[in-house]
């Protein structure tokens, strides 16, 4: 039996904790900035897509995304890179090694932080495979600025996570087969399709 004199706490920590819970289980509150995964344009000056065979259903499976996309872009000088584009809600699910998913049965190796000449303050994640056939690039973008440790940013803004309307973080994830590895990342057909595809986005 609980003491009368820390009913009054306990109530308070109820409270408290019932919040998120109102917020996100029953009210289903979530903000809503307008953009969208698939309006981001089809071609570009330099590119032109055809979309891929991917089921209509992944997205939804994989990720609880309801707004994704996966394009083949190619490039003026015909080199292909397959983009798979999403947004969503449950951030753990889209931000925690999404190469295990999108890039199923490849082994990935984790490479250094890049950027892109268009916007040097997102970071790009590179990822490459053993046997240096497959070169993956990836940006997380929330609320208009790139993620660099995505574990860290949430953390750091749990808090308004837990107590705000949900916000949705997007994944422009892009991959390309035989790469260059030669030449520098901020020069490459994959760094230009990725600067194309965000600023689309950031303009909706």
């Amino acid at each position: 039996m609980i003491s009368s004199r820390y009913a009054t706490p306990v109530c308070v920590l109820l409270i408290l904790a019932l919040i998120p819970t109102l917020i996100h289980n029953y009210m289903g509150d979530t903000a809503n900035d307008g953009k969208s995964a698939q309006n981001i344009a089809t071609t570009f000056n330099n590119f032109s897509s055809t979309p891929t065979s991917r089921k209509p259903f992944y997205g939804k499976e994989m990720f609880d995304s309801d707004d994704w996309f996966e394009r083949d872009y190619v490039s003026n000088n015909m080199r292909k890179i397959k983009l798979f584009t999403m947004r969503g809600y449950d951030h753990k699910r889209i931000y925690h090694h999404p190469e295990l998913a999108i890039s199923y049965g490849r082994a990935l190796e984790t490479m250094e932080l890049e950027s892109l000449l268009a916007h040097p303050e997102i970071p790009v994640h590179i990822l490459v495979s053993d046997d240096k056939s497959l070169l993956v690039a990836y940006v997380l973008l929330f609320d208009g600025e790139g993620i660099a440790d995505p574990i860290k940013h949430q953390l750091k803004d749990s808090i308004r996570l837990l107590a705000g309307s949900r916000k949705p973080i997007t994944l422009f994830y892009a991959s390309q087969a035989h790469p260059d590895l030669n030449e520098a990342f901020k020069d490459s057909d994959i760094a230009a399709l990725l600067a194309e595809v965000i600023d689309d986005f950031q303009s909706q």
